[in-house]
């Protein structure tokens, strides 16, 4: 992922503004068009903020932030552990050839 050209408080600070100023404009969306301006993002990045905000807080369904990173983690190690069981198989299938192919000793 790469990083973002805005602070956690400058995105914090959006969002709060949005909430704020929507009793002020006809819809929420004019809201972000708005403070998205005066901050220099484009109104779909704020709205993303606002909707994972939502989201953290329980004030809309859906996965927080944490749950997500928690994900991620948990399916990279999930890859990882499969590499190392491939790794273990193949190792395994070798070493079970070699033993049949050695001739016997007595």
């Amino acid at each position: 992922m790469r990083e973002s050209k805005f602070s956690p408080e400058v995105k914090e600070r959006a969002v709060r503004l949005v909430q704020e100023q929507e009793s002020q404009h006809d819809s929420q969306w004019a809201a972000i068009v708005s403070v998205s301006g005066k901050i220099g993002c484009i109104p779909e990045t704020l709205r993303r903020w606002l909707r994972r905000h939502e989201r953290n807080t329980g004030a809309r369904e859906g996965m927080t932030s944490s749950d997500l990173d928690r994900i991620t983690a948990l399916e990279r190690e999930n890859k990882e552990l499969r590499k190392v069981n491939e790794i273990l198989r193949l190792a395994s299938a070798y070493f079970a050839q070699a033993e049949l192919d050695r001739p016997n000793r007595k």
